[in-house]
């Protein structure tokens, strides 16, 4: 069901309400001087505590984004000690992608030995365990990149990680997971699927 953009047109966009949309999306990725440049020219209120937890979600960030993915696992421990203990799934995640460096340096008994002695506990799960198969499929081809997995060995996969691990820690820390915008986006998507169902009720009865 179309929405008619007329029914809006009287419909005002405050100013603080676009700041706090940005500004929710300034901290949620961690660009703090961005963020210090743009709360100096609104003169909207610092919020609570950023500095220290932007910093520190940035170094995780980075290192997943670069390729160290065990100090990754460090740092997440020392500002979350419990997440990764209780997300298996993330933490299967970020190990993997240590597994991967591992098989792009060519260093290949070194990948299988970490496969079987960190990586394989975690293949009592169902869902962990087809993830384990994918990644392990890896080790079958000279060419790595030339594998039908290959996608888990591009840029594409480690920013899914770094995304993913970034949400966590802002959950577990009782802050939005999601920035304004993206929880905008999810609520007007629900509305529509919901207008669309009940559009279809009124035109079948």
């Amino acid at each position: 069901m179309d929405v008619d953009p007329r029914h809006y047109e009287q419909i005002g966009i405050k100013d603080n309400d676009i700041h706090n949309i940005v500004l929710s999306y300034l901290v949620h990725n961690c660009y703090r001087e961005t963020l210090e440049s743009f709360v100096d020219c609104t003169g909207m209120p610092e919020p609570a505590d950023y500095v220290e937890d932007m910093v520190k979600r940035k170094g995780i960030f980075c290192c997943v984004l670069e390729g160290n993915a065990l100090k990754a696992i460090e740092l997440t421990e020392q500002v979350a000690c419990d997440l990764l203990e209780n997300n298996k799934d993330l933490h299967f995640d970020l190990l993997s992608l240590h597994f991967v460096e591992l098989v792009c340096a060519k260093k290949c008994t070194e990948a299988l030995e970490f496969a079987q002695n960190t990586l394989m506990p975690f293949g009592k799960e169902q869902k962990l365990l087809e993830k384990l198969e994918d990644f392990l499929s890896l080790l079958a081809y000279e060419e790595p990149e030339k594998s039908p997995m290959f996608h888990l060995l591009g840029s594409e996969y480690r920013q899914h990680v770094a995304d993913k691990l970034n949400r966590a820690i802002l959950a577990h820390r009782n802050l939005p997971s999601y920035t304004a915008v993206e929880r905008l986006i999810q609520q007007t998507i629900v509305v529509r699927q919901s207008l669309n169902q009940d559009h279809g009720k009124v035109s079948h009865g």
